[in-house]
């Protein structure tokens, strides 16, 4: 008895490998989405790592191309901003002047606050 119990315990295993192999066994679940469960967004670790790396640029830059290096911290900062929800008026529609370098230093203190280190 115990002998046949081994081979049906066997063939019950067997059978569950075949039908795991023929794609039948396997129920893979989908996480669920909400709304900022995005796929077209970049992770948060690769944009905060492009945010450390314009900011550094920023303080060596030459000064006929810092207006270029500004404008894609800007737009880093926008989107680090929209990843952890943070408001903000630095779009490309926002301030201008002054207005727009207090916004740029508000919007960094605001990251600092919502824990993203800025500046390494």
């Amino acid at each position: 008895m115990a002998a046949s119990v081994a081979q049906l315990a066997l063939m019950l295993g067997l059978l569950a490998v075949a039908k795991v192999v023929a794609g039948g066994g396997v129920r893979v679940r989908r996480r669920p989405t909400g709304p900022n469960d995005r796929t077209d967004r970049r992770p948060l670790q690769v944009v905060a790592a492009d945010l450390r790396r314009l900011n550094r640029q920023l303080e060596h830059v030459p000064p006929g191309r810092r207006a270029a290096v500004l404008r894609a911290y800007d737009a880093v900062l926008v989107e680090v901003a929209g990843l952890l929800e943070v408001p903000h008026v630095l779009g490309a529609d926002g301030p201008r002047g002054p207005a727009r370098v207090a916004e740029r230093v508000r919007l960094v203190a605001a990251l600092t606050d919502a824990g993203l280190a800025v500046r390494v």
